[in-house]
This record gives C-alpha cells, structure tokens and sequence, in this order.
C-alpha cells in the first residue's frame, strides 16, 4: 500500500509540464526536417528532460535519458515518470530500438533497464562508461561480480559511431568534460540536425555543466562545446536539464547560433582560459547534487538495483567522508 500511495504522488507531481521549443512546437512535440518526430518529457523533481525521438515512416524510435522515480526519504523507487514514455510509444504504435543515455547522470536515476524491459530495445552509451565504473566500483567497494567493462549495456557507443533510428541516421559524438564518458546523440533529416548534447550545455541564460566529478575537467570540456558549437547556425540543441532561472517556463531546445551569441559562460567572446577560470571557480561553491549517491550506484549498472543480499534486500552505499 504504502509503494502503490508513493507512486500515485510522484504521478500527480510528475504530471507533463508546458514545455517552449520552436516555431515548429505543438505542445511537447516537434518535427525535424521530413521525419524526425521529438517528444520532450520534462521530470519536475530532478529538473531533466528525457526524449522519446522517432521516425515518422517507420515508428522506430530512440528513448534518450529516462528517469526512474526515487524517494530519498523512504528509498523507493516507482515508475511513474517512466510510464509516461511506456504510455507514449503505445500511443504512437512505435517500437523501441534503443534505449539511450549520454552519461552516467549524478542527479537521477536511470529508468533504462525498467524500459528495456517494458518495451525492448538496446541500451546504449559511451564507450567510456568502464573509467567512470572504475573510479565509482572502487568508491562503492562494489560486489565481486560487478563488471568494470559496460557489459552491463548493450552497447558501448564509440566517438563518431553511427547508427539507425529507422531510416535516420545518427552518430554518437564524444563530449567529455562533465565526465569522461559523456556523448552527444546527433540526428539529421532532409538537411535539418538535432543534436542531444546530455550535460554539456544548459540555455544560455544558465551556461555550462560542472566539471568537478571524478575524472571531470573544465578545459576538455570547453573544447567539446566549441566542436559542438561548430554546427551549422540553425542546428538545435536539446537539453538534458533546465533549472528555471529567474523562475521562468521550462524550455528544452536553443539553436548553435543562440549559444554562441548569449550563452552566459560560453558564448563567442569566452576564450578557453577564462572559461576555465570561471568553471572551477563556480565549481567550488556548488554543494554536490542531492542524489549523487544513490543515483550513480544504480546508473553504472544500466538502470539495474545493485543486486540483493542474502535477505533479498537491494542496497544503496553512503561512502562517508569522499565526496
């Protein structure tokens, strides 16, 4: 009773929120050139986007950077922001290829397995997955059996790796700096490209991801900015969070051009030496996120629960006086 009452609440709290994208925009939905169809599914309590992107003409699709639902205070998990996607790839008759993630996020739990598992399809990520399960496997004194080769996904993406969602064609870009692993996915349809850039970018009013996690740093990911910021002009950028700033309507795609020009840490002006100078000194006034922990103990392992113990009982480690 007390799982079914949880997740009833984190529905009601998770219900789809109004969302600004383009000119193109109906409600959370946007087309991309011919047939690239983008759904923008925004998570209120962990401030993420998570995409359901598909090709028209054959309703395969791509889920990119679910959320699975988790109580800190009580430590249940519920499936209620991953329904939605469940609910919507039924609504459009589409099928699951892949199951995406651009990193190992340290602000949600990933829904990628659950998803998997409802819908099919292949989990994927960057090839650089083993460093980050290295140093956390290690952090978290992780069980014997936890592999430290990404064998937990399906797939490890390698930089400039394509692959097919359908007939679209897409590649898998390498932009490290927030961690090492993290990749951008790029799609592009009769001439138009959507790029989904994880944690490298935020809006321009609100600038740049950290760079003070295991592995991170402030100058590699300036340079895999400014090799997204390459794009042509009008190439849109998804998001991965937005935080609202100045208390603002959520909004999950800006253009290459609009980063360049006004993005608030990294805009045209910004050489790489300031930036650097301004990301690690912000760096250092930032509290580390709120589900850090348990989010990265579930997020190496592709979305699965550490195993159970003798009592059948998952647990989540604290690793005291480490981060």
């Amino acid at each position: 009773m007390a799982k079914s009452l949880a997740c009833i609440l984190i529905k009601l709290l998770s219900l789809p929120t109004p969302v600004q994208g383009g000119a193109d925009k109906l409600e959370n939905v946007m087309i991309i050139g011919n047939n690239l169809h983008v759904d923008a599914f925004y998570d209120e309590a962990t401030s993420t986007i998570s995409y359901l992107v598909m090709d028209r003409e054959t309703r395969q699709c791509a889920l990119i950077d679910s959320v699975l639902d988790y109580d800190p205070k009580s430590g249940r998990t519920c499936s209620a922001s991953a329904d939605r996607l469940v609910e919507r790839v039924n609504e459009l008759n589409a099928s699951v290829r892949w199951v995406l993630e651009t990193h190992v996020h340290a602000d949600h739990l990933s829904a990628a397995a659950y998803l998997k598992e409802k819908l099919g399809g292949h989990t994927a990520i960057g090839a650089h997955i083993t460093q980050v399960q290295k140093v956390f496997g290690a952090l978290f004194n992780a069980e014997p059996g936890f592999a430290r080769d990404g064998s937990q996904f399906d797939v490890l993406l390698e930089d400039e790796e394509g692959f097919r969602i359908g007939n679209l064609q897409a590649r898998a870009l390498h932009t490290p700096g927030h961690t090492p692993a993290c990749m951008s996915f790029m799609i592009e349809d009769a001439g138009e490209i959507a790029v989904f850039v994880g944690d490298t970018l935020f809006m321009p009013d609100y600038g740049t991801a950290r760079c003070d996690f295991p592995g991170a740093d402030a100058r590699t990911l300036y340079r895999s900015i400014r090799r997204l910021l390459a794009f042509p002009d009008q190439t849109r950028l998804f998001m991965c969070h937005d935080y609202l700033p100045g208390g603002r309507d959520m909004q999950y795609v800006t253009t290459v051009a609009e980063q360049r020009a006004s993005n608030i840490h990294i805009h045209q002006g910004i050489d790489e030496d300031s930036f650097v100078a301004m990301r690690e000194a912000r760096d250092k006034t930032l509290e580390m996120p709120v589900l850090i922990l348990p989010s990265v103990q579930v997020n190496m392992r592709s979305g699965q629960l550490p195993p159970p113990e003798a009592n059948g009982v998952s647990y989540l480690k604290i690793p005291l006086n480490k981060l």
